[in-house]
C-alpha cells in the first residue's frame, strides 16, 4: 500500500467509525420514541432493555452506512483541502480520480457486507427485536396500575388499589366488573377487598387476582353471565328487586382467574412475526412474491369461468361465443316473444338480482386483485431495497469525496450540514417512491431505484467538478459573478442614454 493510499485511509477511519456510532445511536433514539409509550410503568429487567437496544441498533446499521460513509468521505478530503494536502498531491500530478480510489475499494468492501448483512442479520435482529418489544409491550398486566387511578386496560374490569407495596402485593382494592360483551349492562358487580394480589400463571397464560377481607355486592338479571373462575369463602344475602336480584357476600378469600387471551396477551412465537416482509432474508422474499404473483394471476385468469355461474343464458363478445357457458336460448329470441306482466316482473326482478351478484362478485375481485398487487409490490420492494442500501454507500462516497474536495472545509460543521442535506434528499425520495409503489402506481424496480439514481447523477457531477478544480461553492466566485452582470447591465444603459444626450 502506498503511502497516499494511507493518508486518506487514515483520515476516513477516524471520522467514519465516529460518524457510524452516532448515526446509530440517533436512529436507535428515534426508535426508542417511537415505541416509548410500551416502556413506561413495565417493571422489565435491564438485560432485557440491553437486548432490545441490540437488537435495534443491528437493524439500523444498512441505513446508517451510507450516512456515515457521506460524513466521513467529506470530511476526510474537506481536512485534506483544507490543511491544502489535497493541492500539494493535485501540483504533483496526482489526479482527484487517483486520491479517491483507496475510499472507492472501501466502499466496494462496504456495500458487499451491507448487502449480507441486511439479508442475512437484519432480519434475524428485527425478528428478535419486535419480538423482545411484544414481549415488553403485553407484560405484567399489575406493572401499569397507579394507586389511586383506575386501571380499564384489562377487558370487564376496573382496577382501582390505594397502595402498591410491590409488583404482586396491594392494598385497599376495588374491582368493577362489567361484562360488557353479555348484557350490556355496565358495572353489575362491585367486589372491595382490604388487600389482595395480581399475578399471572401457566407462562403468563392466566391472569390472577387474588383478594382478601372483602365483600362482593352484585345484581343479578334474569341469567348470569361469568367470564372468570371464582373461588370464595363467604355468606350471601339476596333482596328481590323487580327482574333483579341484590347479592351482598362477605369473604375471608376470593380468587379471580382471567384468561389472559381475552387481554391480548399470549406466549409470545417467534413464528407469528415470520410472515412480516421486515423479517425475510432475499430467498423467503423471493418465494413469497412469486407465490403472491401466481395467486394474482391465477384469480385474474378465472375471473371470466367463475363469472359464468351468474348469467343465465348465452352472451356474445364481439363476434365469438364464449366458450363452454350454459346451455339455454338466447336473450334476443326470448325477447322477441310476448311475455305478461307479471312474467317480465318476474324477469326483470331476477336480472336485477344476478345484475347486483355480478356487481359484488366483481367488487370483490377487485378488491382482492388490488390488494394482492399491492402486497406482492410491498415484498419485492423490500428485496430490492436489500440492495439498493447497500449500492448507497457507493453513491454517498461519489457525493462526499469530490464534494469536500471541492468545500475544503473539514470538522463537523460543513460537512455534517451537507451531509444530512443529501441524506434527507435520499430520504425523501425513497419514502415517496416507496409510497407510489405500494400504491401501485408506479413500477416497482423505477421506485426502488429512482433515489439512487438521482444522486449518482449528482455523484458523477461533482467528480467532474472537482476534476476541474471548480469553485462552486466559494462566495467569491458569485460576487464577482454578479459584479460583472451589474457592470454589464450599467454599461449597456449607459450606451443607450449617450445618443439621448448629444
Amino acid at each position: 500500500m502506498k503511502k497516499l493510499d494511507k493518508l486518506v485511509l487514515k483520515s476516513f477511519w477516524g471520522p467514519f467509525i465516529i460518524t457510524l456510532s452516532v448515526v446509530v445511536f440517533i436512529f436507535l433514539m428515534r426508535i426508542m420514541i417511537a415505541y416509548i409509550d410500551h416502556f413506561v410503568s413495565k417493571d422489565v429487567g435491564i438485560t432485557d432493555y440491553a437486548r432490545l437496544f441490540f437488537f435495534f441498533a443491528l437493524s439500523t446499521v444498512p441505513i446508517a452506512l451510507p450516512l456515515a460513509m457521506l460524513l466521513s468521505s467529506l470530511m476526510a478530503f474537506g481536512n485534506l483541502g483544507e490543511f491544502f494536502e489535497l493541492t500539494a498531491l493535485k501540483s504533483a500530478g496526482v489526479s482527484v480520480i487517483r486520491i479517491m480510489m483507496p475510499l472507492f475499494v472501501v466502499a466496494v468492501l462496504i456495500s458487499i457486507f451491507s448487502f449480507f448483512f441486511n439479508d442475512r442479520v437484519v432480519p434475524w435482529a428485527n425478528l428478535k427485536g419486535y419480538t423482545i418489544l411484544w414481549d415488553i409491550k403485553t407484560s405484567k398486566a399489575t406493572m401499569k396500575i397507579k394507586e389511586g387511578i383506575f386501571y380499564n386496560d384489562l377487558p370487564g374490569y376496573s382496577i382501582k388499589v390505594d397502595k402498591k407495596l410491590d409488583a404482586v402485593r396491594m392494598k385497599g382494592m376495588i374491582i368493577y366488573k362489567h361484562d360488557v360483551n353479555y348484557n350490556n349492562s355496565g358495572n353489575n358487580q362491585v367486589i372491595l377487598a382490604d388487600s389482595g394480589k395480581i399475578y399471572t400463571i401457566n407462562d403468563d397464560s392466566y391472569l390472577v387476582i387474588e383478594l382478601f377481607s372483602g365483600n362482593n355486592y352484585q345484581e343479578v338479571q334474569n341469567a348470569t353471565n361469568t367470564r372468570s373462575v371464582a373461588y370464595s369463602t363467604s355468606s350471601s344475602a339476596s333482596n328481590g328487586m323487580g327482574n333483579a336480584n341484590f347479592m351482598q357476600n362477605r369473604f375471608d378469600s376470593y380468587k379471580l382467574v382471567v384468561s389472559m387471551e381475552s387481554f391480548g396477551m399470549k406466549r409470545t412465537d417467534e413464528e407469528m412475526f415470520k410472515y412480516h416482509q421486515f423479517m425475510k432474508n432475499i430467498e423467503d422474499l423471493t418465494l413469497t412474491t412469486d407465490s403472491l404473483r401466481k395467486d394474482f394471476e391465477r384469480t385474474q385468469k378465472n375471473l371470466i369461468p367463475n363469472s359464468q355461474q351468474y348469467f343465465s343464458y348465452k352472451f356474445r363478445v364481439g363476434t365469438d361465443y364464449v366458450a363452454k357457458l350454459k346451455q339455454g336460448p338466447w336473450v334476443d329470441s326470448l325477447l322477441a316473444k310476448p311475455l305478461s306482466d307479471s312474467v317480465r316482473a318476474v324477469l326483470v326482478t331476477n336480472a336485477q338480482s344476478a345484475a347486483n351478484s355480478v356487481r359484488s362478485f366483481a367488487q370483490s375481485n377487485a378488491e382482492y386483485l388490488t390488494n394482492k398487487r399491492k402486497e406482492g409490490n410491498a415484498y419485492e420492494l423490500e428485496k430490492l431495497h436489500k440492495y439498493t442500501q447497500a449500492f448507497s454507500c457507493l453513491v454517498m462516497l461519489l457525493i462526499g469525496a469530490p464534494l469536500g474536495a471541492i468545500i475544503k472545509k473539514g470538522g463537523f460543521g460543513v460537512p455534517v450540514l451537507i451531509s444530512i442535506i443529501f441524506f434527507i434528499l435520499m430520504y425523501v425520495m425513497t419514502i415517496q417512491a416507496d409510497k407510489y409503489v405500494k400504491d401501485d402506481q408506479i413500477d416497482v424496480t423505477l421506485g426502488a431505484w429512482i433515489a439512487n439514481s438521482v444522486l449518482l447523477a449528482i455523484g458523477l457531477y461533482f467528480i467532474e467538478k472537482a476534476r476541474n478544480d471548480s469553485r462552486i461553492f466559494e462566495k467569491d466566485v458569485y460576487q464577482m459573478y454578479f459584479a460583472k452582470m451589474k457592470a454589464r447591465i450599467i454599461h449597456r444603459f449607459s450606451a443607450k442614454s449617450e445618443p439621448l444626450a448629444s
